[in-house]
């Protein structure tokens, strides 16, 4: 997620409200469904997107439930998860990912294996009272390396601890019991007592490389643990995420976000069809103005994908349906960047078009999945 890594260390502008007006009356956005979810966050100088997103999912998944709003901890679940990245590092000789992103199973997989926690149990704050691991991955970075290069005569499993060390010295040693609410828990019994469950939910990708209806481990970088995505065609997942948002379900997103058309602090992405012109002449989007969107095949993404044109950059958490006056939908798209200079105070609205261009993944409740896709992937 190298994009967001600089993303994150730049200065934003003030929101230019003038503007976001005009968008709103051109456009004359009206709400289709709007899932419960909660306060949006900063993941700040991290690239732990996933965890944010994931985090927002779950949150919203408790309040369908009816479990209730909690707060949960984005960095228990980094700091439970590094050690498995430098592990599987080292197993694959230095050939394998080791960065600060992950997935959206990822963050699943850390509730089933090792619990969760609330924030105010483990925040993994700095001093300043924000994210940012900049320092930390650096050093992190360094120890697998060093031990990859090492000679296998004079290697140890030392590194563990030097590795476990700079996490608790940077983000926080996770405690084993805590009190919320008036009762006791592990992070493993208060996982439990919120009731989710990792085979409760389904990831999904769609690309032509691969047989449809089938699984495959999703080759992006961020796949770190090589997990499995059903393949459905393109407009059978967007069937999937609109299906979830009318019956009361949210959606774990992954996507590129490095499009021009991509624009947190307007809180708009759109796919304007002559969109190679704009570039090719080097215009500037005219955000107040409705564009013609572009028709979305599965060549198309194929194309992009195999040609790095759409990767895996930023994870979100989709919370709901907006339609304009053209009666052309749009998702509400939860961010982590904070809502203060983010045009819809951290929201923003993603157009159909771009979700089916620019999509590398989601993941939903399996309830969430229509009965026609679940019979081709006899789920």
């Amino acid at each position: 997620m190298l994009f967001l890594l600089i993303l994150c260390n730049l200065t934003f502008a003030k929101v230019d409200y003038e503007l976001l007006n005009k968008i709103d009356s051109v456009y004359e956005f009206t709400e289709v469904v709007n899932i419960e979810n909660t306060d949006v966050k900063n993941q700040n100088k991290t690239g732990t997107c996933w965890s944010f997103a994931g985090n927002s999912f779950i949150e919203s998944e408790l309040l369908r439930l009816g479990k209730g709003q909690h707060d949960l901890s984005e960095m228990f679940v980094v700091r439970m998860m590094y050690p498995e990245k430098a592990d599987n590092f080292v197993r694959f000789h230095g050939k394998a990912q080791f960065g600060q992103g992950a997935l959206s199973h990822d963050l699943i997989h850390s509730i089933e294996r090792y619990g969760i926690v609330p924030e105010e149990v483990y925040s993994g704050e700095s001093s300043s009272g924000e994210h940012n691991h900049s320092e930390m991955f650096g050093i992190l970075n360094d120890i697998v390396n060093r031990v990859v290069n090492t000679n296998p005569n004079d290697r140890t499993n030392k590194w563990k601890d030097a590795f476990n060390a700079v996490l608790d010295s940077y983000i926080g040693t996770p405690k084993k019991e805590f009190e919320y609410r008036g009762k006791k828990y592990t992070p493993k019994s208060f996982a439990e007592s919120l009731g989710i469950k990792a085979n409760d939910y389904v990831d999904f990708t769609s690309f032509t490389h691969h047989d449809f209806y089938d699984k495959f481990i999703l080759e992006v970088p961020d796949n770190f643990s090589r997990g499995f995505y059903h393949n459905v065609k393109v407009n059978e997942m967007l069937e999937i995420a609109e299906n979830a948002l009318k019956n009361g379900f949210s959606v774990d997103w992954g996507a590129d976000v490095s499009e021009d058309s991509f624009n947190s602090d307007n809180g708009l992405a759109i796919n304007p069809k002559d969109m190679k012109e704009i570039q090719k002449n080097k215009e500037k989007i005219k955000w107040d103005s409705i564009y013609v969107e572009r028709e979305i095949n599965q060549e198309l993404r194929q194309e992009d994908f195999d040609n790095y044109l759409t990767q895996d950059d930023h994870g979100m958490h989709i919370v709901g349906i907006v339609k304009d006056k053209l009666d052309r939908k749009y998702f509400i798209v939860k961010n982590s960047w904070g809502s203060k200079l983010r045009g819809r105070d951290g929201f923003l609205y993603v157009s159909y078009s771009y979700f089916m261009h620019k999509t590398t993944s989601i993941s939903v409740h399996k309830d969430a999945i229509p009965n026609n896709i679940k019979s081709k992937l006899k789920l």
